[in-house]
């Protein structure tokens, strides 16, 4: 028989988090799909026929206090925010920095199998511009952590959907993109936009099975 597998996501409500959730509803490997969040999820977000959503609404500030629920064989952090709805640095980092690593730290206290999370493409520790130095002190500080089974980031470009939250500069960027897309060749290739689906599908295939 077949084993099945449970998964945690942290960041279910955001663009990649639903269609991650929708995924993995999807996929006979897993059977449960525990999902943290803030809010209660809105159900005509999410196709859960096999009822294998379990969400909680936590506080974030105290994610510690949750660390049963890392018990889990497949941890996916979807977490992330922008500097404009944070609304300061501190803020931005709180939420993608320190959340995201003590997801990772609750992971490995729980054995988990593998944990994957999001990061960004051009993600460099010793970038200029804050958001890519943040996304790569957040890779070097959990890939270098001592036994945390199989960590793992994808870094997807500009994400190419519909989100509930209008960001004016993200979707300038993303209509410049769509223009250039045919000259977009070549090592500019990575840099095209990438819907939300594709990068769900590419956490779940850097899952350890």
């Amino acid at each position: 028989m077949n084993k099945k597998y449970s998964a945690i996501v942290l960041g279910a409500t955001g663009l990649v988090g639903k269609a991650l959730v929708n995924q993995l509803c999807q996929d006979d490997r897993y059977a449960t799909v525990t999902c943290l969040v803030r809010a209660p999820l809105s159900q005509s977000d999410y196709h859960d026929p096999m009822k294998k959503i379990q969400a909680l609404v936590i506080d974030f500030d105290l994610l510690q206090d949750y660390q049963g629920y890392f018990s889990v064989d497949h941890v996916y952090c979807c977490l992330g925010t922008t500097l404009k709805q944070a609304g300061s640095k501190r803020a931005f980092r709180r939420v993608d920095f320190e959340f995201v690593h003590v997801c990772a730290q609750l992971a490995r206290a729980q054995r988990a199998a593998s944990f994957v999370w999001i990061s960004s493409i051009g993600a460099n520790a010793r970038s200029k511009q804050f958001y890519l130095r943040v996304k790569g002190e957040l890779e070097n500080a959990i890939l270098t952590m001592p036994q945390l089974n199989h960590p793992a980031a994808v870094r997807p470009p500009l994400l190419d959907g519909q989100r509930k939250l209008h960001r004016p500069g993200e979707s300038f960027a993303l209509k410049l993109l769509k223009i250039l897309d045919p000259l977009m060749l070549g090592p500019l290739k990575k840099y095209r936009p990438v819907l939300p689906q594709q990068v769900a599908s590419e956490m779940i295939n850097l899952q350890v099975f």
